[in-house]
């Protein structure tokens, strides 16, 4: 089993309750989206203390368009101001940034700060924050195969997963080694499906508003006390005596 010192790599989170949250109090939803930032910029703090290398949350899922036209409009004024305010302050602390997903779906305006707050955090190494927006999971592994079927027409009928992660929006991080959703429900909502296929998950009925550094530690502490096998049988694992690597 990973030993108590042991931190994920790699955590992932849905970020689950703002509206239920502002419900609570009697508030507009969007009231609960804008008490997420703060959560957000919390969190990627309390990662940085706690030796996370990689922190990817789910903002905005190619299915949140459904919802009501006013709220949308909010969440995509939300995303823009926050990046403006917070761009300067993720460079400042080392945070590289990525935003992934559909993302010709967005204005120009705010893919355009997409790009320059990428860019200008692009060679920091304290943590890697993905933001994905406007992602879903059956998305990214159909553009993957449809990038591969370009970049390879002489092996279709023979690719192997090899071949295909290169091309999901995330080949630049390890796989999550611990996913947490907050807010109750139990599910991946199209998040990450062929990323979480070994990853460790953790839900909570804490609403993300009121997640805290110390609820991250709470989720960390239950991931260290798992026995990661990735196929392989307790007892290999401990005659081996190191964490294996999933399979590919």
């Amino acid at each position: 089993m990973p030993s108590v010192n042991d931190v994920p790599r790699h955590i992932a989170m849905i970020m689950d309750g703002n509206g239920r949250w502002a419900k609570q109090r009697f508030l507009p939803r969007v009231a609960g989206h804008k008490r997420g930032v703060d959560t957000v910029r919390a969190m990627v703090k309390a990662c940085i203390s706690q030796g996370i290398e990689y922190l990817t949350l789910f903002a905005f899922s190619s299915e949140n368009w459904r919802r009501p036209a006013d709220e949308v409009s909010f969440l995509m004024n939300l995303f823009f101001t926050a990046l403006q305010s917070e761009i300067g302050r993720m460079h400042a602390n080392g945070v590289r940034l990525h935003v992934v997903g559909d993302l010709q779906a967005f204005e120009p305006r705010l893919l355009a700060l997409i790009r320059e707050g990428e860019a200008l955090t692009a060679n920091n190494t304290c943590l890697t924050l993905t933001i994905a927006a406007n992602y879903g999971g059956r998305w990214d592994i159909l553009q993957a195969a449809n990038q591969l079927a370009l970049a390879h027409p002489e092996k279709v009928g023979h690719y192997t997963e090899a071949d295909l992660i290169p091309h999901l929006v995330t080949a630049y991080a390890p796989e999550p080694d611990l996913f947490i959703r907050t807010g109750g429900e139990q599910r991946i909502s199209n998040f990450l499906l062929w990323q979480l296929a070994y990853s460790e998950f953790y839900f909570t009925d804490t609403l993300w508003p009121d997640f805290t550094d110390t609820a991250l530690s709470e989720a960390i502490r239950s991931y260290q006390q798992r026995e990661r096998r990735f196929g392989r049988t307790g007892d290999q694992i401990k005659s081996a005596g190191v964490l294996p690597a999933p399979s590919l």
